[in-house]
C-alpha cells in the first residue's frame, strides 16, 4: 500500500456540525473514490514512483477522469467495466461490451486459455482481446472455464509500447493481490479496527498500519527469494509425499515473528513449533489443491 485518502460522503461534508465533530477542516472538499485515486497517483507521478500500469474495478473503470489522467501521464491501464460499457470498434461501429462477445468472439478459437499464479495454484481462464478504433485501446475479456461468466476490461496501452495479451492478463489479475493486501491489513494489522473517530487521527492510524504492513511484506518477499522450490504433484494419481516441506514465509507469519520481539507469552520453542506446523500444514494443503486441479484438467 502506497497511499491513503479517506472517503467522506458528500452529505457529511455538507453538514457543519458533523464536520466539526469529525475534525474535518474547511479546506477538505468532497472527492469521489476515482478522484481520490487520481490524487494518490498524482503524488506518485510527482515522486517518480508511479508504476507503468494501473488496474481497478468498475468503480474506477467507468471514471473518464481517471482514465484521462492515466493517458495524459503515459500510464497503461486495465480497468474493469460493466457489460453495458460502449466501445468504438471502428468508424461508425459502437458496441456494448457484452455484444462484442456475441458478435466478434462467437467462435471458440477466439479465446485463449491463460494461467496466472495464485496462492493455491494457477488460476486458469479463457481470455480474448479486441482492438478498437484507437490503436492504443483494447477490450479485454475474461471467461470462466466452467460457468462461462464473462468479465470485461477496458485497456490503454501507452504510445510507443507494444504488449502481448499475457501482459494485459497479468495487469488485470493484479487486483487479486490488491485484495490480499486489504485482507491482510484488516485481519492482521487492524486497518479497519481503529477506535478513533477524528479525521486526522484516522489518517494517522491508516499510515501507521500501512507502514507496519509494508515492513512485513518486504521481509516476506525477501524471504521468499531464498525459499526452496515448492514440492508439487506432477500427476493426478500421485500419492502425497511423506513430508511436503514448508511454504515460504507469509506476511502473517512474519508479523507473528516480529511480535516475539516485544511479547513472549510462551517460550520461543513453542512459537517456532507452531510456525513450522502452520507452514507445513499449508504446504500439504497446497499439494492436494494442485493434485485436484490436475485431476480436474484431466477429466474430459
Amino acid at each position: 500500500m502506497v497511499g491513503a485518502r479517506i472517503y467522506v460522503p458528500a452529505d457529511q461534508l455538507a453538514d457543519p456540525d458533523r464536520r466539526a465533530a469529525s475534525g474535518i477542516g474547511e479546506r477538505t472538499a468532497f472527492r469521489s473514490k476515482p478522484q481520490l485515486a487520481v490524487d494518490i497517483m498524482a503524488d506518485m507521478v510527482a515522486d517518480a514512483t508511479m508504476p507503468a500500469w494501473c488496474a481497478g474495478d468498475e468503480v474506477y473503470g467507468r471514471s473518464g477522469e481517471l482514465r484521462s489522467f492515466c493517458e495524459d501521464n503515459g500510464i497503461g491501464y486495465v480497468l474493469r467495466v460493466g457489460r453495458a460499457f460502449h466501445a468504438d470498434l471502428a468508424a461508425g461501429v459502437r458496441l456494448r461490451a457484452d455484444a462484442v462477445v456475441d458478435t466478434v468472439l462467437c467462435r471458440q478459437d477466439s479465446w485463449q486459455i491463460r494461467a496466472v499464479p495464485g496462492s493455491k495454484g494457477d488460476r486458469r481462464y479463457a481470455w480474448a482481446w479486441v482492438a478498437t478504433a484507437s490503436p492504443h485501446h483494447f477490450l479485454l475479456l475474461r471467461k470462466h472455464l466452467h460457468s462461462g461468466e464473462v468479465a470485461y476490461h477496458y485497456c490503454h496501452v501507452p504510445p510507443g509500447t507494444s504488449v502481448p495479451l499475457m501482459t494485459l492478463v497479468r495487469v488485470a489479475c493484479l487486483r487479486w493481490p490488491v485484495e490480499d493486501d486489504f485482507d491482510f491489513g484488516k485481519d492482521h494489522f487492524g486497518l479497519d479496527h481503529s477506535q478513533v473517530r477524528l479525521y486526522t487521527a484516522l489518517t494517522r492510524h491508516l499510515v501507521l498500519t500501512m507502514a507496519a504492513l509494508a515492513v512485513c511484506a518486504v521481509t516476506a518477499a525477501q524471504a521468499k527469494i531464498c525459499a526452496p522450490a515448492p514440492i508439487l504433484p506432477v500427476g493426478a494419481d500421485e500419492d502425497p509425499p511423506e513430508d511436503p516441506g514448508l511454504i515460504a514465509f507469509t506476511v502473517a507469519e512474519i508479523k507473528r515473528l516480529f511480535i516475539l520481539i516485544t511479547r513472549r507469552p510462551h517460550t520461543d520453542a513453542h512459537h517456532l513449533h507452531w510456525t513450522w506446523w502452520r507452514r507445513r500444514h499449508q504446504a500439504r494443503a497446497r499439494w492436494f489443491h494442485h493434485r485436484t486441479r490436475l485431476a480436474r484438467q484431466a477429466t474430459p
